[in-house]
């Protein structure tokens, strides 16, 4: 389900809607659709989508389900070591593996996938193949589809509060690292020019880290446009109020 939440932090945007959905802040994604900051006679402004499959909504009404005892015990298996053994150590990874490993094979390529890293309620995955490239694919959509399908998965498994991460040549850590450095250089434009950019479509993740990167900025905003998963981001000029 998807819920749309306000406040003038991110912080309090966040917190408002753990408190009204009745869910631990790990239990849902985030994206940043609108970023106002403050100014001398302005009040900051955040807006935020909640994206969480956890519950089923008609209208106003929120209804949630009580997690199950199997997703519930699950959680507990997973209260290990972050980075350590890469071989599955209990039967949801084994299976997580196989199935990841079945689904690249499907699609015609070889691959292994081994446990990247474990925490309460994410799982890491890492695929190791010579066409990672491919099953990258641009700006990583390939990635992303199969990490899609790996979560649907986890929940047919009775792990719907488990979120799998999908990577491959550490892809995830590069193109982090090259956003934040677009983030920054299309800021520097758009400062210069006193003109708005929009950025290219990107998933949820890349949109907030976008977002997260320039909130610090006092006279560059950020704004979410567009429908769909594949969203853009416009960073505008404001000036200092």
């Amino acid at each position: 389900m998807v819920y749309e939440f306000e406040g003038r932090t991110e912080k309090e945007a966040i917190d408002r809607a753990a408190e009204e959905l009745g869910l631990q802040k790990d239990d849902f994604d985030v994206e940043i659709l609108e970023n106002q900051r403050s100014g001398l006679f302005k009040k900051g402004f955040v807006k935020i989508q909640v994206h969480t499959n956890q519950g089923e909504g008609t209208g106003n009404q929120r209804v949630f389900t009580e997690p199950s005892r199997e997703g519930q015990a699950g959680a507990g298996q997973f209260s290990q070591a972050v980075f350590g053994d890469p071989d599955p150590k209990n039967p949801f990874e084994e299976k997580m593996t196989s199935f990841m490993e079945g689904l690249i094979s499907a699609m015609g390529y070889a691959g292994k996938v081994s446990i990247l890293f474990r925490e309460e309620r994410k799982l890491g995955l890492k695929i190791e193949s010579e066409y990672s490239s491919i099953l990258i694919g641009k700006k990583g959509k390939n990635l992303d589809a199969l990490q899609l399908l790996a979560n649907i998965y986890a929940g047919r498994q009775g792990q719907e509060d488990m979120r799998i991460i999908l990577d491959s040549e550490n892809y995830r850590i590069r193109r982090e690292e090259s956003l934040v450095r677009l983030a920054y250089t299309v800021a520097d434009r758009v400062r210069e020019n006193r003109n708005s950019i929009l950025l290219e479509p990107m998933n949820p993740f890349d949109r907030r880290l976008i977002h997260t990167t320039l909130n610090d900025i006092a006279d560059v905003e950020t704004k979410s446009e567009g429908e769909g998963l594949y969203k853009q981001v416009r960073v505008f000029y404001r000036g200092i109020r």
